[in-house]
């Protein structure tokens, strides 16, 4: 669902409210977190074959891993100025060599066959639980990474004032050679509120119990094909 409030759009002009942006990539990262922070890491199989990953990877950038887990979804689309900001970082072939220079500006907007729009850098999410049409504990977060090469999407969403962690998250979704279709989800957070470091401890497994809602979100079942 997107929804266009006032105060969706006031957050896309605010910064993340933290430093390592870009950190849930680092493969060190279960070893060596940024300072302060607890990392998470959970993979799981979601199924298999090409009609598999096609609507997962539909899902997976239209919101579907937090409609999945029971939550509710609010998507407020980049700015156009900001989209045109995007940075790009150098591209690598599979030897290392660099293929494309960096480089800014904005990507191609996206739509699936139902006409949802895929997300894009700059985008802001804000999940919490639906009740009516009111989203109760707001989770505000924005995407600060996209990458989608080949078999393999990825998207990393940052967070933003309002909300009681601070650090980042990443959904990666992978189809191997032998067309399994795997969902990584890898995070870093500590409190960002007095009121949360007293909690931490549930906090904590909620983050794990939350986790495991986003890896079961894109295993049910594909839609039916009309003939």
């Amino acid at each position: 669902m997107s929804v266009d409030s006032p105060r969706d759009r006031e957050r896309l002009q605010q910064a993340v409210t933290y430093a390592a942006v870009g950190a849930t990539q680092s493969p060190d990262l279960m070893r060596y977190p940024p300072a302060g922070y607890r990392p998470l890491e959970q993979r799981r199989r979601v199924g298999h074959g090409d009609e598999r990953w096609a609507w997962a990877v539909d899902e997976l950038l239209t919101g579907g891993v937090y409609r999945g887990a029971g939550m509710g979804v609010r998507i407020t689309p980049v700015t156009a100025a900001d989209a045109e900001r995007t940075y790009h970082p150098v591209a690598f072939d599979d030897e290392g060599a660099p293929a494309a220079a960096a480089g800014v500006g904005a990507d191609d907007e996206v739509y699936t066959a139902s006409g949802a729009r895929h997300l894009r850098p700059g985008d802001v999410i804000v999940v919490g639980l639906e009740v009516g049409r009111q989203l109760w504990l707001p989770l505000p977060t924005k995407v600060v990474l996209l990458e989608q090469e080949g078999q393999r999407v990825m998207y990393a969403v940052g967070t933003l004032p309002g909300h009681p962690f601070g650090g980042e998250e990443a959904f990666t979704l992978e189809q191997t050679e032998d067309g399994s279709v795997w969902l990584t989800v890898r995070s870093f957070a500590r409190p960002a509120t007095w009121w949360a470091w007293p909690l931490l401890p549930g906090l904590l497994l909620a983050r794990i119990l939350i986790a495991r809602r986003f890896l079961h979100a894109l295993m049910g079942p594909l839609p039916v094909q009309q003939a």
